[in-house]
Protein backbone atom coordinates (compact mmCIF):
# COMPACT_ATOMS: atom_id res chain seq x y z
CA UNK A 1 0.00 0.00 0.00
CA UNK A 2 1.41 3.34 -1.04
CA UNK A 3 1.28 5.71 1.91
CA UNK A 4 3.27 8.90 1.28
CA UNK A 5 5.60 10.02 4.01
CA UNK A 6 4.93 13.28 5.75
CA UNK A 7 8.22 14.64 4.45
CA UNK A 8 7.24 13.98 0.84
CA UNK A 9 3.78 15.44 1.44
CA UNK A 10 5.17 18.60 2.99
CA UNK A 11 7.57 19.10 0.09
CA UNK A 12 4.89 18.48 -2.53
CA UNK A 13 2.24 20.60 -0.85
CA UNK A 14 4.68 23.36 -0.03
CA UNK A 15 5.15 23.94 -3.74
CA UNK A 16 1.44 23.80 -4.48
CA UNK A 17 -0.17 25.65 -1.59
CA UNK A 18 0.56 29.24 -2.44
CA UNK A 19 1.22 29.19 -6.17
CA UNK A 20 -0.28 28.26 -9.46
CA UNK A 21 -2.74 25.54 -10.32
CA UNK A 22 -0.31 24.58 -13.06
CA UNK A 23 2.04 23.23 -10.42
CA UNK A 24 -0.66 20.76 -9.45
CA UNK A 25 -1.16 19.71 -13.04
CA UNK A 26 2.54 19.01 -13.53
CA UNK A 27 2.67 16.26 -10.91
CA UNK A 28 -0.39 14.27 -9.90
CA UNK A 29 -1.14 14.98 -6.23
CA UNK A 30 -1.77 12.22 -3.70
CA UNK A 31 -3.78 12.19 -0.49
CA UNK A 32 -3.75 9.85 2.50
CA UNK A 33 -7.37 9.11 3.40
CA UNK A 34 -8.45 7.58 6.71
CA UNK A 35 -11.79 6.26 7.90
CA UNK A 36 -13.30 3.96 10.49
CA UNK A 37 -15.42 0.83 10.41
CA UNK A 38 -18.93 2.25 10.18
CA UNK A 39 -21.03 0.03 7.94
CA UNK A 40 -22.53 0.55 5.46
CA UNK A 41 -20.60 3.80 4.91
CA UNK A 42 -17.09 2.39 5.39
CA UNK A 43 -16.04 -1.20 6.00
CA UNK A 44 -13.68 -3.91 4.82
CA UNK A 45 -14.63 -6.27 2.00
CA UNK A 46 -11.73 -8.70 2.03
CA UNK A 47 -8.74 -6.35 2.03
CA UNK A 48 -10.50 -3.47 0.27
CA UNK A 49 -12.25 -0.61 2.04
CA UNK A 50 -15.73 -0.21 0.63
CA UNK A 51 -19.12 1.26 1.56
CA UNK A 52 -21.43 4.11 0.55
CA UNK A 53 -19.22 7.02 1.63
CA UNK A 54 -16.10 5.15 0.50
CA UNK A 55 -17.43 4.65 -3.01
CA UNK A 56 -18.36 8.34 -3.22
CA UNK A 57 -14.87 9.34 -2.06
CA UNK A 58 -13.24 7.01 -4.61
CA UNK A 59 -15.44 8.40 -7.40
CA UNK A 60 -14.60 11.99 -6.43
CA UNK A 61 -10.86 11.23 -6.32
CA UNK A 62 -11.02 9.69 -9.79
CA UNK A 63 -12.95 12.63 -11.24
CA UNK A 64 -10.60 15.14 -9.60
CA UNK A 65 -7.50 13.32 -10.87
CA UNK A 66 -6.02 12.76 -7.40
CA UNK A 67 -4.11 9.67 -6.35
CA UNK A 68 -4.91 8.38 -2.89
CA UNK A 69 -4.76 5.55 -0.42
CA UNK A 70 -7.51 4.69 2.09
CA UNK A 71 -6.71 3.17 5.47
CA UNK A 72 -9.27 1.84 7.95
CA UNK A 73 -8.37 2.80 11.53
CA UNK A 74 -10.01 3.25 14.93
CA UNK A 75 -11.81 6.60 14.76
CA UNK A 76 -9.54 8.44 17.19
CA UNK A 77 -6.44 7.51 15.14
CA UNK A 78 -8.17 8.24 11.84
CA UNK A 79 -9.25 11.67 13.05
CA UNK A 80 -5.83 12.47 14.56
CA UNK A 81 -4.06 11.59 11.30
CA UNK A 82 -6.10 14.21 9.45
CA UNK A 83 -5.30 16.78 12.12
CA UNK A 84 -1.54 16.06 12.05
CA UNK A 85 -0.59 15.00 8.51
CA UNK A 86 -0.49 17.72 5.85
CA UNK A 87 -1.55 15.22 3.17
CA UNK A 88 -4.43 13.62 5.06
CA UNK A 89 -8.23 13.68 5.05
CA UNK A 90 -10.73 11.69 7.15
CA UNK A 91 -14.33 10.62 6.55
CA UNK A 92 -17.17 10.46 7.48
CA UNK A 93 -16.68 13.49 9.75
CA UNK A 94 -19.56 15.35 11.35
CA UNK A 95 -19.29 19.02 10.40
CA UNK A 96 -19.92 20.80 13.68
CA UNK A 97 -19.29 24.44 14.67
CA UNK A 98 -16.51 23.26 17.00
CA UNK A 99 -14.68 21.56 14.13
CA UNK A 100 -15.33 24.12 11.40
CA UNK A 101 -11.95 25.83 11.55
CA UNK A 102 -9.93 22.66 12.09
CA UNK A 103 -10.29 21.31 8.54
CA UNK A 104 -11.02 22.08 4.92
CA UNK A 105 -14.33 20.43 4.04
CA UNK A 106 -15.26 18.28 1.05
CA UNK A 107 -18.71 16.89 0.42
CA UNK A 108 -21.06 16.18 1.97
CA UNK A 109 -20.57 12.43 1.76
CA UNK A 110 -23.80 11.69 3.62
CA UNK A 111 -26.38 12.96 6.09
CA UNK A 112 -26.69 11.35 9.50
CA UNK A 113 -29.00 11.40 12.49
CA UNK A 114 -27.79 11.44 16.07
CA UNK A 115 -30.14 9.17 17.96
CA UNK A 116 -30.54 7.87 21.49
CA UNK A 117 -31.07 4.11 21.57
CA UNK A 118 -32.46 2.13 24.51
CA UNK A 119 -33.29 -1.43 25.42
CA UNK A 120 -36.68 -2.32 23.99
CA UNK A 121 -37.82 -3.90 27.27
CA UNK A 122 -37.27 -0.67 29.24
CA UNK A 123 -39.96 1.21 27.29
CA UNK A 124 -38.20 4.57 27.79
CA UNK A 125 -40.04 7.65 26.53
CA UNK A 126 -38.00 10.79 25.76
CA UNK A 127 -39.50 13.98 24.40
CA UNK A 128 -36.25 15.94 24.32
CA UNK A 129 -32.56 15.54 25.05
CA UNK A 130 -33.13 17.14 28.45
CA UNK A 131 -35.21 14.10 29.42
CA UNK A 132 -31.99 12.06 29.24
CA UNK A 133 -30.19 14.18 31.82
CA UNK A 134 -28.99 11.98 34.69
CA UNK A 135 -29.08 8.80 32.60
CA UNK A 136 -25.87 6.98 31.59
CA UNK A 137 -25.26 7.57 27.88
CA UNK A 138 -22.84 5.37 25.95
CA UNK A 139 -20.67 7.26 23.47
CA UNK A 140 -17.70 6.62 21.20
CA UNK A 141 -14.24 7.82 22.25
CA UNK A 142 -13.21 10.90 20.25
CA UNK A 143 -16.54 11.17 18.43
CA UNK A 144 -18.50 14.40 17.91
CA UNK A 145 -21.50 13.02 19.82
CA UNK A 146 -19.30 12.39 22.85
CA UNK A 147 -17.98 15.98 22.76
CA UNK A 148 -21.49 17.38 22.17
CA UNK A 149 -22.97 15.62 25.20
CA UNK A 150 -19.98 16.27 27.49
CA UNK A 151 -20.09 19.98 26.68
CA UNK A 152 -23.73 20.04 27.80
CA UNK A 153 -23.07 18.26 31.08
CA UNK A 154 -24.57 14.87 30.31
CA UNK A 155 -23.34 11.69 32.01
CA UNK A 156 -21.39 9.90 29.27
CA UNK A 157 -19.52 6.61 29.26
CA UNK A 158 -17.20 6.38 26.21
CA UNK A 159 -16.28 3.09 24.52
CA UNK A 160 -13.34 2.44 22.20
CA UNK A 161 -15.69 1.05 19.53
CA UNK A 162 -19.15 2.40 18.84
CA UNK A 163 -20.85 -0.99 18.50
CA UNK A 164 -19.55 -1.98 21.95
CA UNK A 165 -22.30 0.28 23.28
CA UNK A 166 -24.91 -2.23 22.11
CA UNK A 167 -23.45 -4.86 24.42
CA UNK A 168 -23.12 -2.36 27.27
CA UNK A 169 -26.76 -1.40 26.81
CA UNK A 170 -27.98 -4.99 26.94
CA UNK A 171 -25.86 -5.65 30.05
CA UNK A 172 -27.36 -2.58 31.78
CA UNK A 173 -23.98 -0.85 32.01
CA UNK A 174 -25.52 2.19 30.29
CA UNK A 175 -29.09 3.44 29.96
CA UNK A 176 -28.83 4.92 26.47
CA UNK A 177 -26.57 4.71 23.45
CA UNK A 178 -25.87 7.89 21.47
CA UNK A 179 -25.54 6.48 17.95
CA UNK A 180 -25.27 7.98 14.49
CA UNK A 181 -27.46 6.34 11.87
CA UNK A 182 -27.95 7.17 8.23
CA UNK A 183 -31.49 6.98 6.91
CA UNK A 184 -32.42 3.36 6.18
CA UNK A 185 -29.50 1.89 8.09
CA UNK A 186 -29.80 -1.87 8.71
CA UNK A 187 -26.87 -2.14 11.11
CA UNK A 188 -28.98 -3.20 14.11
CA UNK A 189 -30.72 -5.92 12.09
CA UNK A 190 -27.40 -7.09 10.70
CA UNK A 191 -26.12 -7.82 14.19
CA UNK A 192 -29.40 -9.21 15.50
CA UNK A 193 -30.15 -6.26 17.77
CA UNK A 194 -33.24 -4.90 15.99
CA UNK A 195 -35.73 -6.54 18.39
CA UNK A 196 -33.66 -5.77 21.51
CA UNK A 197 -32.61 -2.15 20.92
CA UNK A 198 -34.91 0.65 19.77
CA UNK A 199 -34.57 4.30 18.82
CA UNK A 200 -36.14 6.61 21.39
CA UNK A 201 -35.06 10.09 20.26
CA UNK A 202 -33.45 11.88 17.32
CA UNK A 203 -31.52 14.72 18.96
CA UNK A 204 -29.51 16.15 16.05
CA UNK A 205 -29.10 15.93 12.29
CA UNK A 206 -25.68 16.50 10.76
CA UNK A 207 -23.99 16.48 7.38
CA UNK A 208 -20.95 14.23 7.09
CA UNK A 209 -17.86 15.23 5.14
CA UNK A 210 -14.38 14.35 4.01
CA UNK A 211 -12.40 16.59 6.37
CA UNK A 212 -8.95 17.55 5.08
CA UNK A 213 -5.92 18.89 6.90
CA UNK A 214 -5.60 22.68 6.64
CA UNK A 215 -2.36 22.19 4.66
CA UNK A 216 -4.14 20.45 1.78
CA UNK A 217 -4.08 23.01 -1.08
CA UNK A 218 -7.29 24.89 -1.77
CA UNK A 219 -7.10 23.90 -5.42
CA UNK A 220 -7.43 20.21 -4.49
CA UNK A 221 -10.31 20.92 -2.12
CA UNK A 222 -12.06 22.90 -4.88
CA UNK A 223 -11.58 20.10 -7.40
CA UNK A 224 -12.97 17.54 -4.97
CA UNK A 225 -15.98 19.69 -4.08
CA UNK A 226 -16.68 20.17 -7.79
CA UNK A 227 -16.55 16.39 -8.19
CA UNK A 228 -18.94 15.85 -5.28
CA UNK A 229 -21.36 18.41 -6.72
CA UNK A 230 -21.32 16.54 -10.04
CA UNK A 231 -21.81 13.17 -8.30
CA UNK A 232 -24.92 14.55 -6.59
CA UNK A 233 -26.28 16.17 -9.78
CA UNK A 234 -25.79 13.31 -12.22
CA UNK A 235 -27.30 10.61 -10.01
CA UNK A 236 -24.06 8.76 -9.24
CA UNK A 237 -24.48 9.34 -5.51
CA UNK A 238 -27.96 7.87 -5.47
CA UNK A 239 -26.81 4.93 -7.59
CA UNK A 240 -24.07 4.19 -5.06
CA UNK A 241 -26.59 4.39 -2.20
CA UNK A 242 -29.01 2.05 -3.97
CA UNK A 243 -26.26 -0.51 -4.52
CA UNK A 244 -26.05 -0.99 -0.74
CA UNK A 245 -29.80 -1.17 0.00
CA UNK A 246 -29.69 -4.95 0.36
CA UNK A 247 -26.28 -4.97 2.00
CA UNK A 248 -25.62 -7.20 4.97
CA UNK A 249 -26.58 -10.67 5.94
CA UNK A 250 -27.18 -11.26 9.65
CA UNK A 251 -23.98 -11.71 11.64
CA UNK A 252 -23.19 -13.02 15.07
CA UNK A 253 -23.26 -10.31 17.67
CA UNK A 254 -19.76 -8.90 18.29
Amino acid sequence: MLIPSVAIAVAAFGGMAGTAIGAVADSKPRLYITTETSAPSSMLDGKRVTGIATDKVREAMQRAGIDYTIELLPWKRAFLAARQRPDACVYSTSRTPEREGQFKWVGPTDVGQWVLMARADRDLKLNSLEDARGLRIGTYNGDARDAYLRARGFHVDAANEDLANAGKLLLDRIDLWAASLRSGSTILKRYGYDKKIVQVLVFNRVELYLACNRAVPDVLVQRLNTAFDAIARDGTGRRIERSYETWGKPLRQP
